[in-house]
């Protein structure tokens, strides 16, 4: 498989949200406020629930498998089980997260702060890489796994 350094960036832009995910639990409440995961979260931290480490773990779990995908379509691991697909619908997921912004700003721009204008154009750019390197991965997605 020919290397492809967009799917190359997408595995390594995922591998920092997992990381960063990761990094939240260690970090505790005052991580969880910093990147969003909103004050109940934060609370529940303080509090010592699981909960919030839980849900964060298993975000990142699912961020690393993205990352792997991307490194695989990218020809830097073996082939994984459909790939096209799951690099498909990772990039879906990562687009239209950061298109929600769009209706919010129309219908409801009072929920709109600063948290998600950044984190829609940086999980936006996510989408893209991911785009244009499956894209670009297309002809040797079809021989691989997928």
């Amino acid at each position: 498989m020919a290397r492809n350094d967009w799917l190359i960036a997408a595995g390594g832009l995922s591998a920092l949200a997992a990381l960063l995910h990761l990094a939240c639990i260690v970090g505790g409440p005052d991580w969880y406020r910093f990147f969003g995961a909103g004050e109940g979260m934060a609370r529940k931290a303080e509090q010592g629930s699981l909960y919030p480490a839980v849900v964060t773990l298993c975000i990142a779990a699912i961020l690393a498998i993205w990352s792997a995908y991307a490194f695989a379509g990218a020809g830097l691991l073996r082939p994984l089980p459909l790939m096209r697909t799951a690099l498909v619908a990772i990039t879906a997921v990562y687009l239209l997260r950061g298109l929600v912004l769009l209706p919010m700003l129309a219908f409801r721009p009072d929920l709109v702060g600063s948290f998600a204008v950044w984190s829609s154009a940086i999980v936006l750019v996510y989408g893209m890489v991911h785009a244009v390197g499956t894209w670009r991965a297309w002809p040797v997605l079809s021989t691989a796994a997928g």
